[in-house]
C-alpha cells in the first residue's frame, strides 16, 4: 500500500518526510522518493527498495522547508527507481505523488501526450505531464487588445 507524507514548515523538511516514510514501512512497498524545496533550491531523490536506501541517498545538500514523500506499491510499471514517486512534469515545474490507480492513463497518454518523452511507466507520470500541457494551454491564451479610451 502506498503512503504520502508532506510538510510546509520552517526547516528540515527532508528529515520529517523520511521519519514519516519510515512509519509507513510496515505497509509494503517497492520504492520511495521525496522532493524538498526552499526559496533557493529543490531536490528530488528516489530509491528502489526500503526507506533505508532512500535515506542513504539524501545527502547534506538535500534540504528544504517544504516537501513531499511517497512510498510506492507498483500498480503500473515495474518496481524501479525511475517509477518511484514523486514524478515531475517535462519542464520540472510540477511535482506530483498520488495514491491509487488512474485506469484510463493509457487513453490519456494516447490522446494528449503521444509526443511526450517519459522516464518511467506509471500512471502518475502521465498525469503530471497532462497537467503541464493543460496548464500551458490555459496560460498561453492570447492577450486581449487593450481598449483605448477616447478623449
Amino acid at each position: 500500500m502506498c503512503g504520502i507524507v508532506g510538510i510546509v514548515g520552517k526547516s528540515n523538511a527532508e528529515r520529517i518526510i523520511l521519519n514519516g516514510l519510515e512509519r509507513l514501512e510496515y505497509r509494503g512497498y517497492d520504492s520511495a522518493g521525496l522532493y524538498v524545496a526552499d526559496r533557493t533550491s529543490d531536490h528530488l531523490v528516489k530509491a528502489q527498495g526500503r526507506i533505508k536506501n532512500l535515506e542513504e541517498k539524501v545527502t547534506s545538500e538535500v534540504t528544504g522547508t517544504i516537501g513531499i514523500g511517497h512510498t510506492r506499491w507498483a500498480t503500473h510499471g515495474k518496481p524501479s527507481e525511475m517509477n518511484a514517486h514523486p514524478h515531475t512534469s517535462a519542464n520540472q515545474a510540477l511535482v506530483l505523488v498520488h495514491n491509487g490507480v488512474i485506469e484510463n492513463f493509457e487513453e490519456l497518454h494516447q490522446e494528449y501526450l503521444s509526443n511526450h518523452q517519459f522516464e518511467g511507466q506509471t500512471d502518475t507520470e502521465i498525469v503530471v505531464h497532462l497537467i503541464e500541457v493543460l496548464k500551458s494551454k490555459t496560460t498561453a491564451r492570447p492577450k486581449q487588445p487593450s481598449k483605448k479610451l477616447c478623449p
